[in-house]
């Protein structure tokens, strides 16, 4: 609940007060123009960031490796955009720090500790089926609920009391 309320009434309340103040000193074109070219510029980056990441997950894959920026990172950049192009100022530097690759790289790691303790007390469940990893098995040859993930190119997600990660895959071969 407090999530939702920060979310949905605070942050938009913070975001027009800002919007209002810089309205104020720059006047009200400059200020929903500045807005429209955030969201424009936001988009156009996250667009780049995103097929940048896309590339060297197609490229690691294929060399049989994991690709150095997880999904964490495409995660972030999605996020990343999304708030770029949404209007506010707030929301747009936050979006920002989400799309620079330095920052991105200091912030998934904190990230994926935040999961991988929410994984371990039980608050959230993931679950795998069927994940070719260069050299792991294929989709016909998915382990069923419960088996062991471990294999060439496999990890063993389950937690505590065998959380199991749920995602879906594709051989890239």
């Amino acid at each position: 609940m407090g999530w939702l309320f920060l979310s949905f009434t605070l942050i938009p309340v913070l975001e027009l007060f800002v919007l209002i103040r810089i309205g104020r000193v720059i006047g009200p074109w400059y200020t929903i123009l500045m807005v429209i070219v955030v969201g424009v510029l936001g988009a156009s980056l996250a667009k780049r960031q995103g097929l940048r990441v896309l590339r060297e997950w197609q490229e690691a894959l294929s060399q049989g490796r994991m690709p150095e920026e997880g999904v964490m990172g495409g995660l972030l950049i999605l996020l990343g955009g999304l708030l770029l192009i949404t209007p506010g100022v707030i929301s747009d530097v936050i979006g920002l720090v989400l799309l620079l690759p330095w920052t991105r790289k200091a912030i998934v790691p904190h990230l994926s500790r935040v999961v991988q303790r929410q994984i371990a007390r039980g608050t959230l469940r993931v679950q795998m089926h069927g994940v070719s990893v260069a050299g792991g098995p294929s989709a016909s040859q998915s382990p069923r609920y419960g088996a062991n993930m471990s294999g060439p190119g496999m990890t063993d997600f389950r937690g505590p009391g065998h959380t199991v990660i749920d995602t879906e895959g594709e051989d890239v071969r």
